[in-house]
């Protein structure tokens, strides 16, 4: 059985140049970059080079970003950091109900803490009102921190227009980008961000390393204590293999970005052509223009997503729901509760498709076969 990977938005699969340059990394420079002999000076060029690579692909400055151990801690760090730094100009953070949990955990800690958070809803595409993110801006908030792009729905914000509207406020910017970014084009400086949050893994790069980018202006206490690496920010001896696996990966993405946003829409119009074509009943959750390519969330009413989710891994077709499916039971995806309310069907029957790199056009016409076999199985029996 041929098994096809469509669960990108997890994780995906390391590139092979990115494994390449790991290995040579941990075999020939393996010093420690905080020293100063040839072995450290030679560790210390490639994290160097590496910032320099990963500022210019968001129009940043090098010392604007602060490499941390993925996107869970660019999150904690974003947030807490600015919170802690800036609470004496006020105790108030504007997020949405749709963000990933290591935004909002972090804010549930920080209400715990004594600081206000206002939770923004969205509407049935996964959209939230720039209106609503102006009508809630309060004399204390000190950060709106709002998603780039859904990783569920695949829904992307109207960042530019919320980086207009903060340009005369004193709160900071910052945006969950771990979904988006590689996929999309970003200028911080053009769209007014002041902080943003990367993962590798994402973008075939390794586990267990990311970026926070955060503007020199933007006033952040750290969340860690050692040495003095990331210019105090962020303490602990660099991760040099990753680093280098790291920036590899973001000159790939940025170098294919636009052949793969095409050939992922091209796969996208497959499966809802061929779905269509077997006359199987479903709707698109999100939006199919406004969102992230890669990204494909249906509902197909009728089904359940546990034992779907199931039969399609047997089938040999990697997914995932926005659920936590547990031992006999489901959590319902907050994203999806936001959008359509806590009694929809949708929460019981949504899966979520998403495309890599090395998805073939034959994979997804096969999926989509075996997708519309599977739910056509599940309803009539």
């Amino acid at each position: 059985m041929n098994r096809i990977y469509l669960d990108h938005a997890a994780t995906s699969p390391m590139h092979p140049k990115v494994i390449d340059r790991m290995v040579s990394t941990m075999e020939n420079q393996f010093g420690n970059p905080s020293s100063i002999h040839a072995f450290g000076r030679e560790a210390r060029h490639i994290v160097d080079q590496a910032r320099d690579i990963l500022a210019s692909s968001l129009g940043a400055n090098a010392n604007e970003i602060i490499i941390t151990s993925g996107g869970t801690e660019a999150d904690n760090l974003a947030i807490m950091g600015v919170a802690e730094a800036n609470r004496a100009k006020g105790k108030h953070i504007i997020t949405t109900q749709i963000e990933h949990h290591a935004v909002l955990h972090t804010c549930q800690q920080l209400e715990k803490k004594g600081y206000s958070v206002t939770y923004l809803p969205v509407d049935e595409n996964g959209k939230v009102s720039v209106q609503d993110v102006q009508n809630e801006l309060r004399e204390d908030t000190i950060l709106v921190t709002i998603m780039y792009g859904n990783n569920e729905v695949g829904t992307i914000q109207p960042i530019k227009e919320i980086g207009e509207l903060l340009k005369d406020h004193s709160a900071y910017f910052h945006t969950d980008a771990v979904q988006a970014y590689g996929i999309e084009k970003i200028n911080v400086k053009e769209l007014g961000i002041d902080l943003l949050s990367v993962s590798a893994h994402k973008i075939n790069g390794p586990k267990g390393i990311g970026f926070l980018y955060a503007n020199h202006h933007v006033k952040l206490l750290p969340r860690m204590f050692g040495g003095e690496q990331e210019r105090k920010r962020r303490a602990g001896t660099e991760n040099v293999a990753s680093i280098a696996g790291f920036m590899t990966a973001v000159m790939i993405a940025q170098e294919e970005m636009d052949d793969r946003k095409e050939k992922y829409m091209e796969f996208k119009t497959i499966m809802i052509n061929t779905l269509k074509k077997h006359q199987v009943d479903f709707s698109i959750s999100g939006l199919i223009d406004n969102s992230l390519p890669h990204v494909l969330n249906l509902s197909f009413p009728g089904t359940n997503v546990e034992s779907m989710l199931v039969n399609l891994d047997l089938a040999g077709i990697a997914t995932s729901s926005g659920s936590a499916c547990t031992a006999g039971s489901i959590d319902p995806s907050h994203v999806l509760v936001a959008m359509f309310g806590k009694d929809s069907e949708k929460l019981r029957n949504s899966i979520r498709f998403s495309f890599g790199f090395n998805n073939t056009k034959t994979q997804i016409e096969q999926a989509s076969e075996e997708i519309a076999k599977i739910v056509q199985r599940s309803i009539h029996k």
